[in-house]
């Protein structure tokens, strides 16, 4: 049984999909809204993304260094100041980064102690993300939704586009990715583990790197049950009940901590990155965190090719 806890959800048919797909879409302007508040808070904020190099966007003035191309001098600058100053521009180069959001049953699941469900919240973050990519100029697609794009609104682009899809229950193949493509993906990771290897390991194959962000709601970390207590699996409608849910908390908590230490050590092992976002927290939290390790990936790949 999925360690998914609580979350009441009948065996899901044909139907069921579609009203479960029709549901997410009419949420989706809403979640688009809030994730463009989150990232212009973020961005407002954040300048590490910003270096110097080849590109068209002024950056900064900085003093000359002997030895640097003359060519580079903004004699105008520098004779309103008595110094000599180079006139940085911001480096650019695009990047196509895919972004994934696990719209399994599991993740619609909503404690107490939640403010959002997990796939609400995966969703907020993806579009944030996009959002932010699309300032930085960088190619930005859905995968196994559409291909990726460079425009300033990619994250209203890729939000209409998963409007008319189906649910992205599956983890999506890696045929459309090439190499140093970032993936970013949104899940519970509740899937069988070896099934969730399997597919991370096919992405690393094709040379791509990636960022796990694992959405957990609070109870099922901390797992505040006692008493009788009936829980529903909400991929299978499997049941069961406690008779005395504390006795279960210590083997619970344990199993819950090794699944996700597994995780890590996957993500770790790969060179990938790994946040771990409770629903009970601000998503500029995690916004901010991977930001900074995408920017860190970025420029050590380019580093590492010069």
């Amino acid at each position: 049984m999925s360690p998914a806890i609580g979350a009441l959800a009948p065996r899901e048919t044909g139907k069921d999909t579609i009203l479960r797909a029709r549901a997410r879409a009419a949420l989706i302007p809403d979640l688009l809204v809030e994730a463009q508040r989150i990232s212009n808070n973020v961005f407002a904020g954040w300048h590490g993304r910003k270096k110097r190099g080849v590109g068209e966007n002024f950056w900064q003035f900085r003093p000359y260094t002997v030895g640097e191309n003359m060519n580079a001098i903004d004699w105008r600058k520098s004779a309103r100041d008595d110094h000599i100053y180079v006139k940085d521009r911001e480096w650019q180069a695009a990047h196509t980064i895919w972004l994934w959001v696990d719209e399994s049953p599991s993740m619609l699941f909503k404690s107490d102690l939640a403010r959002v469900s997990k796939q609400s919240r995966a969703l907020v973050l993806a579009f944030a993300m996009a959002e932010l990519l699309a300032r930085s100029g960088e190619r930005v697609g859905w995968l196994g939704v559409t291909q990726p794009i460079a425009s300033r609104t990619a994250s209203e682009k890729l939000a209409e586009a998963l409007i008319l899809s189906e649910p992205q229950d599956r983890f999506p193949i890696a045929d459309a990715i090439k190499d140093n493509s970032d993936i970013i993906i949104f899940s519970d990771f509740l899937d069988d583990m070896d099934n969730t290897e399997d597919r991370l390991r096919s992405f690393a194959r094709r040379g791509a790197n990636c960022h796990l962000v694992h959405i957990i709601d609070p109870v099922e970390e901390t797992f505040p049950y006692a008493g009788r207590v009936e829980f529903i699996d909400p991929e299978t409608n499997e049941r069961f009940t406690a008779g005395n849910a504390r006795g279960l908390a210590e083997n619970y908590t344990n199993l819950f901590a090794a699944r996700n230490k597994s995780l890590r050590d996957l993500a770790t092992k790969l060179g990938w990155s790994y946040v771990a976002h409770h629903t009970d927290r601000l998503a500029s939290e995690a916004l901010v965190t991977l930001h900074e390790y995408l920017g860190a990936n970025r420029q050590s790949s380019q580093q590492g090719r010069h």
